[in-house]
């Protein structure tokens, strides 16, 4: 008859009982599991050590429970940890023979005084058909918890902390428990998925590796030149990797879903040598993280898919019911977008730090965003704000105060944050983003000092600029006094009397402040002034003058960066 598949989830409470609920099914094709002996093997030595299993190790585990004297009953299908019992008791032998008629699928004594199992248990378990564990003496009883539970979970059983599908650190911390060393998943890149937290000291390569997110350029390409990486993605075991100069020995075995290869799983040595039984324990975990990486790449495509949902909205080719399926923000609610910009330049790789911060800030503030990459920034969607307008624009002036914060002591202080305007449903986000862009450019611009700002806050710099967009660029008209100061400069190797000019109209003629921002005495300033005006016949009196050299120099300095 098959047995029936035994689906089981479980926690440890903080008695150190396992809890557990299990559903029991009957299928032809399912298999019970796991057994006692696929946990055992899956564990390897080093942790518990068989005794007798009078009736074989076929028997289904459904958890971890540890014994309570004081409790009527023993739970069935459990692993029961008989803590602080002493294995030549009376006490020991009458809970071997409770065990049988419980349906207990182990009981596991500590090594107790003499450290061989007493006659009277031994016979007591043989009669009773129940198998009998010892836990090593090398291995505390938390470390067995431990131990037991990440087998339960390389075994196919989701325990909590639960390695849910897509968790890859609980995968890595629960293979680095069984195996005494220091794991890392990587995908077929040798990008760093995920890393087990160990408290040894690790080797140079992989703390690189760790910070780094990926294996090190020059490691890569030594292992493709050696052929390493044809021999595992061809491999369907272990690869043992000797220990060399600073670096542990290592093993590593490929991911596999079906013909695709996924990724592949790194076990370093940690503090000695890696137990007999790793290899073993690794095999397993390829077959488990199989699923783990299927369900994080699909995680990510996801990402993608709302993504760019979110990017064609935002450039009004997209649609809002397709963005609130994938994201659950409502497509009717105030909503607005955020122009991010960390600094003078941002990499890809920083726009997706950027990303990365903006999402978990403004969750951890309660709103709904999608962050954008975009060119040297990024634009944050932030739904679901209060339904009162004048609320919701004060959450998004909040949002942008405190984010630039946040960005600046990440990225440095040039970040800057254009706020859109609030809009009522999703569908006028692009609205909302021409605003952001805009408030953002001016913010960019010379003389703006601020760091956030809306659209109407800086409305006269925004006019300026789309005034200056009209105008014919740089160089100046010939003749003209701006004109006459660029080819002064040029000739005589700088651009001070540019940059005096530019200072001097921008604080009105103002002569201390002036002097102040040049970092030059007055009567120093006062000097350049007059030969300014020699050189070029700028007359400063005139409104006309001062306007045209102003529009002018705007020109030359947007030609010089963009903004």
């Amino acid at each position: 008859m098959t047995p029936p598949t035994l689906t089981v989830t479980g926690r440890i409470d903080v008695g150190g009982r396992m809890l557990l609920n299990g559903t029991a099914g009957q299928g032809d094709s399912a298999a019970a599991g796991p057994t006692l002996e696929r946990l055992l093997s899956v564990m390897g030595a080093g942790a518990l050590e068989l005794c007798t299993a009078p009736r074989g190790l076929g028997g289904v585990v459904e958890g971890i429970t540890v014994l309570d004297p004081l409790e009527s009953g023993l739970p069935r299908g459990q692993v029961l940890l008989a803590v602080g019992m002493d294995p030549q008791s009376a006490a020991a032998v009458d809970v071997v023979r409770d065990a049988a008629g419980s349906g207990v699928a182990a009981l596991v004594f500590g090594p107790g005084r003499s450290g061989r199992p007493p006659d009277a248990l031994l016979a007591a378990a043989e009669n009773a058909g129940t198998a009998v564990l010892f836990r090593t003496a090398w291995c505390g009883w938390v470390e067995l918890i431990g131990a037991l539970r990440a087998g339960l979970v390389l075994s196919g059983v989701p325990a909590d902390p639960a390695v849910t599908p897509g968790d890859l650190n609980g995968l890595a911390d629960a293979v680095a428990v069984l195996v005494s060393g220091a794991v890392t998943i990587e995908d077929v890149e040798s990008r760093v998925l995920a890393y087990s937290s160990t408290k040894e000291d690790v080797d140079e390569l992989r703390r690189l590796t760790i910070l780094g997110r990926r294996v090190p350029e020059w490691r890569v390409a030594a292992m493709r030149e050696a052929g390493f990486f044809r021999a595992l993605w061809g491999s369907g075991d272990v690869i043992h990797r000797p220990a060399h100069g600073e670096n542990p020995e290592r093993l590593v075995v490929a991911v596999r879903a079906g013909g695709e290869i996924l990724g592949s799983i790194w076990v370093a040595a940690a503090g000695g040598d890696l137990p007999p039984h790793a290899a073993d324990t690794l095999r397993s975990a390829a077959r488990v993280a199989a699923v783990h990486l299927l369900h994080h790449r699909s995680h990510r495509t996801h990402a993608r898919l709302v993504e760019d949902a979110a990017r064609a909205l935002l450039d009004g080719r997209g649609s809002a019911d397709l963005l609130t399926e994938r994201t659950g923000i409502p497509a009717h609610g105030h909503c607005a977008v955020l122009a991010v910009r960390p600094g003078a330049s941002c990499t890809a790789e920083e726009s997706g730090r950027l990303c990365a911060l903006m999402a978990v800030y403004c969750g951890a503030n309660d709103l709904t965003p999608v962050a954008v990459p975009v060119s040297q920034g990024a634009l944050v969607l932030v739904g679901a704000l209060h339904q009162d307008m004048q609320r919701a624009v004060e959450q998004v002036a909040r949002l942008g105060k405190s984010l630039v914060r946040q960005v600046a002591d990440v990225f440095g202080p040039e970040a800057r944050i254009g706020l859109g305007t609030v809009v009522g449903t999703l569908a006028d986000l692009p609205e909302s983003r021409r605003s952001a862009d805009l408030a953002l450019r001016a913010l960019l611009s010379t003389g703006e000092h601020r760091t956030v700002a809306f659209a109407s806050e800086v409305a006269e710099t925004i006019a300026l600029n789309q005034m200056l967009d009209t105008l014919t660029g740089p160089p100046p008209a010939p003749e003209t006094p701006v004109a006459r100061l660029v080819a002064f400069d040029a000739a005589h190797g700088g651009g001070t009397m540019v940059r005096t000019l530019r200072a001097y109209l921008d604080h009105f003629g103002h002569v201390p402040d002036t002097a102040r921002a040049l970092g030059v005495h007055a009567n120093s300033l006062r000097h350049r002034i007059s030969r300014l005006t020699e050189v070029s016949g700028l007359d400063l009196r005139s409104p006309d003058a001062r306007l045209l050299a102003q529009l002018q120099l705007r020109l030359l300095e947007r030609d010089g960066r963009e903004v």
